[in-house]
């Protein structure tokens, strides 16, 4: 058993925010961490978009206050980012 996994705990928080780190990376914001490398792949960016909007639609009404509230801010975040990098 790979004992590197057993502290990890899957939360809504964490989900987002993995989709939201392709997004930055795609928006040529960070480094890829494979690759080491800036870069800038808009339309990959506008698809991570597009799930965490996707996730929020079909969330609605099942999320705790600050969990929507989270993912509201990371989503404007990101379209503005996205709007910027274009």
């Amino acid at each position: 058993m790979n004992t590197e996994n057993q502290n990890l705990e899957a939360t809504f928080s964490t989900l987002v925010i993995s989709i939201a780190s392709s997004a930055i990376v795609n928006l040529g914001l960070e480094k890829n961490p494979q690759t080491n490398q800036i870069e800038k792949n808009l339309n990959v960016a506008q698809y991570s978009i597009d799930l965490l909007v996707l996730l929020r639609d079909k969330t609605k009404n099942n999320l705790t206050e600050s969990e929507k509230n989270y993912l509201d801010a990371i989503i404007q975040d990101l379209q503005m980012k996205y709007v910027q990098a274009r």
